[in-house]
């Protein structure tokens, strides 16, 4: 075969091929940009029981991390008043993704009831693997500490939430699902983006929006057992805002329903 020829189609098979986890694992981000702000009130809800239960917040920066730009999105859950002395949530999540919204550093620091713990995912992508350095402190004690590798995408508990906030639900139907990868504490478990239809929803801006209705669901590895970690009402538009945010705890619900939103991208 022609020196120049061959040389011609092992350039089209590098560029056109599958590119393995890493390329696969690239999202445009069309939702949000740096400067989002959007600020929650709390309910806490225990069965029949549904009580004001503090504030929330999820911003969104635009920083540098390791000489490269990457988003920072923080979250807060505070809990106080009669519910916070009932069960207290004091919460901050943070999570760094570079500009394709790949998970690169994700911390956990969580007073929830009496008990406090700290966990942090640290992501890397080489070739076609990811590597995920994972541990948790409880209560002062060390949990775990291991590194745990997959060759499909995996995201920790915001970095989900950008994705979701930039999937197309446009030909989805009540009960369809995507299927992805979560590291849940020092495994990787299989979750389920379920698309459950849309609603209108009014927040506590006293603004009505037309939502679409998400939830995720964490397997176990045999597919056995689920449980619903988020649920979560989305603006059916572009900017996709999470307008509610439920989140399960030990004990009981956390409710966040949107305040105040500014820094919106469109």
């Amino acid at each position: 075969m022609n020196k120049t020829i061959l040389l011609f189609l092992l350039f089209l098979l590098v560029v056109f091929l599958p590119q393995g986890a890493i390329g696969q694992c690239k999202i445009i981000n069309n939702s949000f940009k740096d400067g989002e702000n959007i600020t929650y009130d709390l309910y806490f809800n225990y069965g029949i029981v549904t009580a004001k239960a503090g504030t929330g917040s999820l911003k969104t920066n635009l920083v540098n991390y390791k000489g490269n730009s990457a988003f920072n999105i923080r979250m807060l859950l505070n809990t106080s008043g009669l519910a916070g002395s009932v069960y207290t949530v004091n919460d901050t999540l943070v999570s760094y993704m570079d500009m394709n919204l790949r998970p690169l550093l994700f911390t956990k620091n969580a007073f929830e009831g009496k008990d406090y713990s700290r966990e942090v995912q640290s992501f890397s992508y080489v070739e076609n693997e990811i590597k995920v350095r994972t541990n948790r402190v409880f209560n002062g004690k060390k949990k775990f500490e291991e590194t745990i590798t997959t060759h499909e995408c995996a995201y920790d508990y915001l970095s989900v939430l950008a994705l979701i906030r930039n999937l197309d639900y446009t030909d989805m139907e009540p009960g369809d699902q995507k299927q992805i990868q979560f590291i849940s504490g020092r495994e990787i478990v299989n979750m389920a983006v379920n698309y459950n239809g849309s609603s209108k929803i009014k927040a506590n801006d006293g603004q009505t929006y037309n939502t679409v209705q998400i939830s995720l669901t964490i397997y176990d590895k045999a597919f056995k057992d689920k449980k619903e970690a988020i649920s979560a009402s989305l603006t059916d538009d572009a900017n996709r805002i999470p307008i509610i945010i439920n989140t399960h705890l030990k004990i009981g619900t956390i409710r966040a329903v949107l305040k105040n939103v500014s820094g919106l991208r469109n």
